[in-house]
């Protein structure tokens, strides 16, 4: 069995957090505020992680309508979309956590709430052209 740690959980529930947003089309702050026996069980870096990708949401879908060849935001799962959403904006925003680490545990949640056996590869899929592009912009800054 593997070991789950506090920030996966983190993560987890920030992904619940913002399929909830997504699938009701509600503002996160109103899913948390809304969930107050949930609301009890967050803690900040979960919070951190879903305003963050509310506050970025515009940046974070063009990261991925860049890269998603063929493929709409509406036409990506609910879930994926949110995973996927999750670990980009830690790529792009959260500079102590390590890009690899963001991918990693993207990776590993889609494992556990992805809807079909192709999701984690297809998080890898686009985490790894999102990951490719970043360390080509940082070369040529």
């Amino acid at each position: 069995m593997v070991k789950t740690t506090k920030r996966r959980r983190s993560r987890v529930k920030a992904v619940i957090l913002l399929y909830q947003s997504d699938l009701l089309n509600k503002e996160v702050g109103s899913i948390i505020s809304s969930e107050m026996d949930f609301q009890k069980r967050i803690d900040e870096f979960t919070i951190k992680l879903v305003m963050g990708v509310e506050k970025n949401k515009i940046e974070i879908d063009n990261q991925i309508r860049h890269v998603a060849e063929n493929w709409t935001l509406n036409r990506i799962s609910i879930i994926d979309r949110n995973i996927l959403r999750m670990a980009i904006y830690e790529m792009l925003f959260e500079e102590d956590i390590p890009l690899k680490v963001s991918v990693d545990e993207a990776i590993e949640i889609a494992k556990i709430l992805g809807q079909k056996d192709e999701t984690p590869k297809f998080v890898n899929g686009i985490l790894g052209k999102i990951l490719t592009n970043l360390n080509i912009d940082k070369k040529e800054a």
